[in-house]
């Protein structure tokens, strides 16, 4: 065997720094990242500020990677302020405690929060990943001079710690276009981030499928992810005349990840609540909180179709899901979704409006076999493009990669 030979089949001592382990789409592509290169023979850790263990995926639990929690008992807030401050001193402790209780590891990968970076750096051996789901200085607001004040060292950081990493992964050709007119600085240097999408595990929707006349919402509630749409769009269609009866049997299920320490989580789904009474509909819609993987599977395996209403979403990891469930999505047209959904094959892009929305729905009602043919569609797309193997190869491709620099 040559000494390539052995660098390339080397097992690696791998560290995955996650700021909150729940049950978002940032949390399941770590939490796939952690199987996927465990499954590769790798020696897996994972480091979080907060695993709830009634309130995560299961693979957190029961998975072949270990999950370790450091300092909890810091803030989330102060006062329902400094969110980001506070994200950046958790992550630092959890960083300062990888780097002061555990020995060096191969290869580091972070992501949301780039400031642990040059202190992971402080081990020269380690070489360090880091998984760029959006630039977060986008996704905060900037609407007031104090606002401002405050973002802006937060909003320098990012960028110059963001390209202090080894290398750069995004979820998206959206996001890495973003990614260069954001971060002008690190794309000025000649630093182009790759792209690994996330994947879906196809095999848990191997199950029993039905086609309810049920249309499903899955999301955090948060007030970007315009939950409303699916609501309003819901309302339109019952409003359409001379509708056939499937129009008034149809239901809208919204579903997604709930946690009561968020303020913005509470509200939310109290204004959601509110319009659905404004709008008339509040006895064919049911709101489901913290569901599980398995109540989440059974839901996306019994809907007619999935909507999906954020707009200029970074990727989007539930119309995969859905899918993979052999279930049509109707999303916004802009962002992720135009990388993953094939328009009026696997379902339908429409602009942000409950009319277009509206339409799409009754779509799928007036002909009840195009969301089976659908189906059958997207699952195969899925299958084929966003499988977790070709996820977990990639991902021990890039980083196999890191430290092979490392030991040339």
């Amino acid at each position: 065997m040559t000494k390539n030979d052995g660098n390339a089949n080397k097992k690696l001592k791998i560290a995955i720094i996650h700021p909150d382990l729940g049950i978002g789409g940032a949390e399941r592509l770590i939490v796939d990242a952690a199987v996927q290169l465990a499954s590769h023979g790798h020696s897996v850790h994972l480091f979080t500020s907060h695993h709830d263990k009634n309130r995560c995926f299961e693979e957190t639990v029961t998975g072949p990677f270990s999950v370790k929690v450091y300092g909890g008992f810091l803030p989330r807030h102060i006062f329902y302020r400094f969110h980001a401050l506070c994200a950046y001193l958790r992550c630092i402790f959890v960083a300062l405690c990888v780097l002061l209780l555990w020995p060096a590891f191969d290869v580091i990968l972070a992501d949301q929060v780039s400031v642990v970076i040059p202190l992971l750096k402080l081990k020269r051996s380690t070489k360090i990943l880091f998984y760029c789901h959006f630039p977060d200085l986008l996704l905060a607001q900037h609407t007031t001079m104090l606002r401002r004040i405050y973002r802006c060292p937060i909003d320098m950081i990012e960028e110059a710690t963001t390209g202090m990493a080894d290398l750069i992964l995004v979820n998206s050709k959206y996001t890495a276009s973003v990614f260069a007119t954001t971060f002008c600085r690190i794309h000025s240097r000649g630093t182009r981030p790759a792209v690994l999408y996330p994947a879906v595990n196809v095999e848990q929707f191997d199950g029993p499928c039905t086609y309810k006349l049920n249309f499903l919402s899955v999301n955090r509630f948060e007030r970007k992810k315009n939950l409303q749409l699916a609501i309003s769009a819901f309302a339109f269609l019952r409003s359409f005349g001379s509708a056939p009866p499937s129009y008034a049997e149809a239901t809208l299920t919204i579903a997604g990840g709930y946690d009561k320490r968020l303020k913005e989580n509470v509200e939310y789904l109290d204004e959601l609540k509110r319009l659905a009474e404004v709008e008339g509909v509040s006895e064919h819609v049911e709101f489901v909180t913290s569901c599980t993987t398995a109540e989440r599977n059974k839901l996306l395996s019994e809907c007619i179709a999935v909507l999906y209403t954020p707009k200029d979403e970074h990727f989007g990891i539930v119309p995969l899901e859905a899918m993979a469930a052999s279930k049509p999505v109707i999303a916004c047209n802009s962002g992720g979704p135009l990388e993953t959904i094939k328009h009026d094959v696997t379902g339908f892009l429409c602009e942000p409006t409950p009319f277009e929305f509206a339409q799409a729905m009754s779509k799928l009602l007036t002909d009840p076999e195009m969301a089976v043919r659908m189906g059958k569609e997207a699952r195969d797309h899925v299958t084929q493009q966003f499988s977790t193997k070709a996820f977990g190869e990639q991902l021990n491709h890039s980083v196999l990669d890191v430290y092979h620099h490392r030991i040339e």
